[in-house]
């Protein structure tokens, strides 16, 4: 078994991107500029966009963090996304979701001009990603498949099971893993799965992408599969400071000794997710 490090694909990848900006800035350019807006006090929310501020100093990035309490109405927050869209000075721009309930989140999701649409949440980001054109590819789905392509796992030919169908996650990465050159053989499974073991058992690699903690367990793995687990799910813990530790969707302890490949979490998929922004802020900064 051998553990995939996605911390330290993401360090490399960071390292990689600001010897870029390095260049960028040496040739008389300037360094990319990502913005995110951050409604209310979510602790994920605030962990996360504290985590890509992070990011952005170390690729060398101008961030920019406008903050709103959770009473802001859709009116406003829709203004300022026009104002952002309009800014010259900014590459690309999040909207850290959970929003609250009384904004409508795919009405903000649309707001977003395409071509400042780093988290790929945009329907003309999604829909030329399911075809196969350039475009800015969500940001979870990139992560898991560059860690797949560092670690050079065969794809090709291979069943791959998704596990969750969600927007963000499950159905991108099931259209990314069936593309042209990676040519996986995909199955969606999804809470109205039958014989779910069953078809986890005949798959080479499972995405666990369904946010239920240690759902994946030994029996529904095959000797030699790899897993990729997406889960963070934050469970009460006796063990941490915190009082909470972060599960991922597999129970790690006991599928791990059956696997080839496995992601931890956290330090698997997670930091990808973030530098799969900033590549797609650097890719927005060059006009592609």
């Amino acid at each position: 078994m051998q553990l995939i490090d996605g911390k330290a694909v993401a360090d490399q990848i960071k390292r990689e991107i600001a010897e870029e900006v390095n260049q960028i800035v040496a040739n008389g350019g300037r360094p990319p500029h990502l913005a995110a807006i951050l409604v209310g006090h979510d602790g994920g929310s605030e962990t996360y966009v504290a985590h890509k501020v992070k990011a952005c100093e170390q690729c060398g990035f101008k961030s920019t963090l406008i903050r709103y309490e959770s009473d802001v109405t859709e009116s406003e927050l829709l203004a300022k996304i026009n104002e952002l869209n309009n800014d010259a000075d900014v590459d690309g721009f999040i909207v850290q979701l959970p929003l609250p309930k009384h904004i409508d989140e795919q009405k903000v999701i649309e707001a977003v001009d395409y071509r400042k649409d780093v988290d790929g949440f945009h329907p003309i980001n999604v829909g030329r990603m399911s075809i196969g054109l350039p475009c800015f590819v969500s940001a979870t789905p990139a992560g898991i498949i560059e860690l797949l392509k560092r670690y050079k796992i065969q794809t090709s030919g291979k069943s791959c099971v998704v596990i969750g169908r969600s927007n963000i996650v499950g159905k991108p990465v099931a259209s990314l893993m069936m593309q042209k050159g990676i040519d996986a053989t995909v199955t969606v499974c999804h809470s109205r799965t039958q014989n779910l073991k069953e078809i986890c058992l005949n798959a080479d690699i499972i995405i666990a992408a369904l946010g239920q903690p240690e759902f994946l367990t030994a029996d529904m793995v095959k000797p030699g599969a790899v897993i990729i687990d997406v889960g963070t799910s934050r469970v009460a813990s006796t063990e941490t400071k915190s009082g909470f530790k972060l599960k991922g969707d597999v129970k790690f302890d006991e599928v791990a000794p059956k696997c080839s490949f496995i992601t931890p979490v956290p330090g698997g998929v997670g930091p990808m997710t973030i530098c799969s922004l900033m590549r797609n802020t650097l890719l927005a900064s060059k006009g592609v």
